[in-house]
C-alpha cells in the first residue's frame, strides 16, 4: 500500500540511458508518487539535490563522466542525509557490499519490479523521516542556513557543504561516540575535534596525542602510563594520557600511521 509519505516524496532517478528514465518514471507514476525529476548526467546530480526537499536518489552505477560510486562518495560528503538506492545490472556481491560500505541505503538488480520498488522506497523514506525527526527535535536542519556554533569561529568557511557538515556534527557531539576524522594533513582535523569536543559539553580536557611518531611500546605507554618498576628505565609511577582526558575528549592524530 502506498503511503500519503511516499506520493508526496520527492525521487531523483540518475541514469545515462532516456529508456531507463522513462521505464522508471513511469512506473513511479503508476505508485502515484508526484514528485519525480530525472537526471541524464551524473556530474549534476549535487546541484539537482541542492533544489529539492528531502528527496530520495535512485542511481545507476554504469554511467560516463562520474561512475555512480563517484557519486555515492560525492553525495556522502555533500548531502549525507539523503538515501541513496542503487540500481544495477551489476549482481557481484563485492559491488553490492562496496556500495553499502560506501553509504548506499539499498542496492536493487535489474530488472526491477513495482513491489521491489514499493519496498526499497518505503524503507528509505522511513529512514529519511526519521533522520529529519531527530534533527528537529535536536533543533537542526541539514540545509545550510549560514548560523555557526561559536566552536567553530575558528574555522573560517562560506562553503555550503562545511556548513552542513558544521551543522551534522552539532548533532552527534553530545553522543559520546568514537569519531572519525578523516581529511589531507593541513585540513583542518585537530580543529574539529576541538569543536566536538566543545560542543559535546563534557567537562573533563582536551588531549592530544600525535601517534605519527610513536611505536608500539611507546604508544602504549602514552595512553596508559606504567607503574613502577614495569620496565627498565621505569623509576616511578605515571598516569597515561586516558587517564588524564578522562570525562573530556582524546584525539589521536595522525591515527592512521599505526
Amino acid at each position: 500500500m502506498i503511503s500519503a509519505e511516499m506520493k508526496n516524496c520527492h525521487i531523483l532517478l540518475v541514469d545515462d540511458e532516456q529508456s531507463e528514465l522513462d521505464a522508471y518514471s513511469l512506473l513511479l507514476t503508476s505508485m502515484g508518487i508526484k514528485h519525480v525529476v530525472t537526471e541524464s548526467d551524473s556530474r549534476r546530480v549535487s546541484a539537482r539535490l541542492g533544489t529539492m526537499q528531502s528527496p530520495i536518489v535512485f542511481l545507476d552505477l554504469n554511467m560516463p563522466f562520474m561512475t555512480g560510486q563517484d557519486v555515492l562518495r560525492e553525495l556522502k560528503v555533500k548531502h549525507p542525509q539523503v538515501p541513496v538506492i542503487i540500481i544495477t545490472a551489476n549482481s557481484e556481491i563485492e559491488t553490492a557490499v562496496e556500495c553499502l560500505r560506501l553509504g548506499a541505503h539499498d542496492y536493487l538488480v535489474k530488472p526491477i519490479d513495482l513491489k521491489m520498488f514499493s519496498s526499497a522506497l518505503r524503507n528509505a523514506l522511513e529512514i529519511s523521516l526519521l533522520r529529519n525527526e531527530v534533527m528537529s527535535l535536536k533543533g537542526i536542519s541539514f540545509a545550510a542556513t549560514g548560523r555557526k556554533h561559536p566552536a567553530f569561529d575558528r574555522i573560517v568557511t562560506r562553503n555550503p557543504a562545511m556548513l552542513s557538515i558544521f551543522q551534522y556534527i552539532e548533532s552527534i557531539a553530545a553522543s559520546g561516540m568514537p569519531t572519525l576524522i578523516l581529511g589531507e594533513t593541513g585540513s583542518g582535523k585537530e580543529l574539529i575535534a576541538k569543536a566536538i569536543h566543545d560542543i559535546s559539553g563534557v567537562t573533563g580536557e582536551y588531549v592530544v596525542v600525535d601517534v605519527s611518531g610513536l611505536d608500539d611500546t611507546l604508544f602504549a605507554d602514552t595512553l596508559f602510563g606504567h607503574t613502577k618498576g614495569a620496565y627498565t628505565g621505569a623509576e616511578g609511577t605515571r598516569s597515561g594520557l586516558i587517564e588524564k582526558a578522562a570525562g573530556g575528549t582524546i584525539f589521536l592524530d595522525e591515527i592512521g600511521d599505526l
